[in-house]
């Protein structure tokens, strides 16, 4: 079985980026016209608008601005502000790294939902850097990520099973999210799941593959 080696990186949710422009004026009118809603305390507005200061796309990069946003939608509760606000805390980008408000907003993003955050909680967990150590934690959170079709997560959540790390050893349940996680593109899915068969018997495999069935059947309903 190929060893997972836990990965602690963050990529900027893209739920709300903006497409690139070749010209700039359609950028710039959609920035005014956040900023007149941002004003008015939207806070998906808020959040595109600190997402442009970012990307700097119609307007000057500005990462402290995009923070300034980030904090006034996460304050109301967007998810998508507050996994960015926790980016922000955790690189120190825009505003002073802050690890205890990292954790905060990947928590508050996470119980909201949020799949990116609850993925970068669970590894959080899992190295054990920004809060204790805690693979019961980690289990929790990859699940809930993995429940949501994050392909990570199933990735790490299967390698969790096959280890017994921090949940007793699940050769079928392994099998089978890798198999869901091969589903979404893992790389490296097919070939542990090859790895784990030759643990295993043919009826376990075939109750994995059933599994599996299931769980992106599920999937494709969402």
């Amino acid at each position: 079985m190929k060893k997972t080696i836990w990965q602690f990186s963050f990529v900027l949710a893209a739920a709300f980026v903006l497409a690139a422009c070749h010209r700039d004026d359609p950028a710039k009118k959609k920035f005014q016209e956040l900023s007149v809603r941002a004003e008015q305390g939207d806070a998906t507005a808020q959040t595109e608008l600190g997402l442009m200061y970012v990307s700097g796309e119609g307007v000057a990069k500005d990462d402290a601005l995009a923070v300034k946003w980030f904090q006034k939608a996460a304050a109301q509760s967007n998810a998508v502000a507050q996994f960015n606000l926790a980016v922000s805390y955790t690189t120190g980008e825009g505003v002073v790294r802050n690890d205890g408000e990292a954790i905060k907003w990947f928590r508050q993003a996470s119980e909201l939902g949020h799949a990116d955050s609850q993925f970068n909680l669970g590894v959080a967990y899992a190295q054990g850097k920004l809060v204790p150590r805690n693979l019961t934690e980690t289990v929790k959170w990859f699940t809930k990520a993995a429940e949501q079709n994050h392909a990570e997560a199933q990735s790490k959540l299967a390698f969790l099973y096959a280890s017994g790390s921090g949940v007793p050893r699940n050769k079928i349940l392994a099998h089978a999210w890798w198999n869901v996680a091969a589903g979404n593109g893992d790389p490296d899915a097919r070939k542990n799941i090859e790895q784990l068969e030759k643990e295993m018997k043919p009826p376990e495999i075939n109750e994995a593959v059933r599994l599996a069935n299931d769980l992106s059947a599920k999937f494709r309903k969402k």
